[in-house]
């Protein structure tokens, strides 16, 4: 791969010799806890990449792809070439540059892949995989990685995580991080299912809000055991700042029942719990993750065929400013506001988002998320976060992937940073004694520093 790649001058290219070997804090990510502890192998480069990584399945599907080649039962062959055949003509597409810093990383191969060379590319990096017995834990300490914070499920029983902890120094630290999607989704399907594996993993009986309250705190103080720093909710909606709180009580009581619940009733829930876990989170010292503007699973069959997190998740439901202000305003006048990191899949919604979270000490906005995570939108996000708060504050980059290759968005992340600060410097707007401590601060001390840890 070409030093220069990404880079757009040559004060970059100085600042990015500062940070490029600088440790991973991987702070939000959807690696599987259970394959780390197991540390299997990898089989192939198709496994390793086409498995879980719905990036690659949703570019699949734009090209025409059968599903038979995506999620089907085709040998992992013939998903690799058909994906080859795909990513030749994804011009501009930052899939294209994580394919091939990928090869060049992990197997050093140069070359970028296509449909022509897709059968010689594959036996040359199966050989890697063999003569090196990749592994997930290999892919990991290759990558430098030192801290993991997977994504898990309030109600999970974190044995693997156990397992990790128990192993020690053979594995890099991997701790949960506590997601409440499944507890606030109240007018899904089973959710009184949901809250009857709540009630038994807690050992609360849970009956009305104060015993919900009494189940969540439980969950709360398990995951920290185990290491838990991070929390995170994605759903659709965020509570809008009209509803009154105190509709928490009559909708989760329709929702133990199974009746209709109101959309006035519903926002009066969401904004009720998510005031009430930013409280147990400050008490806890924990990070509070708001991922905002999504819509999820748009395309019924394929949700049918494949379940979620397939690929068919897209910019949809609005972020209310307002909402989001009372929020983070009540919490803060009342004490319980705790370190908080925002993202928005709207990129249009970045500016609004940064005055609204600048507004408030310790509110961060997060890395481009998702379908902004291009070169674009990377260089967006950051001048905007440049010119309506302090670069020097930002928490740095994350996978939010299944993959573990995914690690090249790192470095991917770290050569347009340093080009975004290299061109303020250029232009002689920044000093580039300054711009070095500013991009170590954002590749890895900020996180650091957040988290704690003496890595």
């Amino acid at each position: 791969m070409n030093k220069n790649f990404l880079l757009s001058n040559e004060t970059a290219l100085r600042i990015y010799e500062k940070v490029r070997n600088l440790p991973i804090i991987d702070y939000h990510c959807h690696l599987s806890p259970k394959e780390i502890y197991e540390d299997m192998p990898f089989d192939n480069i198709g496994e390793l990449w086409l498995k879980n990584d719905h990036y690659k399945w949703r570019m699949m599907r734009i090209c025409g792809i059968d599903e038979y080649f995506i999620t089907g039962d085709a040998d992992w062959y013939s998903k690799f070439e058909k994906y080859a055949s795909c990513i030749e003509s994804a011009a501009g597409s930052p899939l294209y540059s994580w394919t091939h810093m990928e090869l060049s990383m992990y197997f050093g191969i140069e070359e970028h892949l296509c449909r022509k060379n897709a059968l010689d590319i594959w036996e040359r990096a199966n050989k890697v995989i063999e003569d090196k017995k990749l592994s997930p834990l290999k892919l990991i300490k290759q990558s430098n990685v030192k801290y993991i914070a997977t994504t898990d499920d309030i109600s999970d029983d974190l044995g693997y995580h156990a397992l990790i902890a128990e192993g020690g120094d053979r594995y890099v630290k991997t701790v949960p991080s506590f997601r409440t999607d499944n507890l606030l989704l109240i007018r899904r399907k089973n959710y009184k299912d949901y809250i009857s594996k709540l009630s038994s993993v807690s050992g609360v009986n849970i009956k009305d809000i104060k015993t919900l309250h009494e189940a969540v705190c439980q969950r709360l103080d398990f995951f920290c055991k185990l290491g838990c720093r991070f929390t995170d909710v994605g759903i659709e909606d965020f509570p809008l700042s009209s509803e009154d709180p105190s509709n928490a009580e009559t909708a989760f009581l329709k929702a133990l029942k199974g009746d209709y619940i109101t959309d006035s009733e519903y926002h009066g829930f969401l904004m009720h719990m998510f005031i009430f876990l930013a409280g147990e989170y400050k008490k806890r010292s924990l990070v509070m993750q708001l991922h905002t503007g999504v819509k999820r699973n748009v395309n019924t069959r394929i949700f049918k065929a494949v379940g979620p997190d397939a690929g068919c998740d897209c910019m949809g439901s609005r972020l209310y400013i307002e909402s989001l202000i009372r929020f983070l305003d009540e919490a803060d006048v009342a004490g319980n506001l705790p370190e908080t990191i925002v993202y928005c899949l709207d990129p249009s919604y970045t500016a609004p988002l940064s005055a609204a979270a600048y507004s408030f000490r310790n509110v961060r906005v997060g890395a481009a998320w998702w379908f902004c995570d291009s070169k674009r939108g990377i260089e967006d996000n950051l001048k905007t976060l440049c010119e309506l708060g302090n670069l020097g504050i930002f928490p740095g980059m994350l996978t939010d992937s299944r993959s573990f290759l995914s690690y090249a968005r790192h470095d991917y992340f770290r050569r347009i940073l340093c080009s975004v600060i290299g061109e303020y410097v250029e232009k002689e707007d920044y000093d580039i004694n300054f711009a070095y401590d500013t991009a170590k601060a954002v590749c890895y001390k900020n996180m650091n520093n957040i988290i704690g840890e003496m890595i």
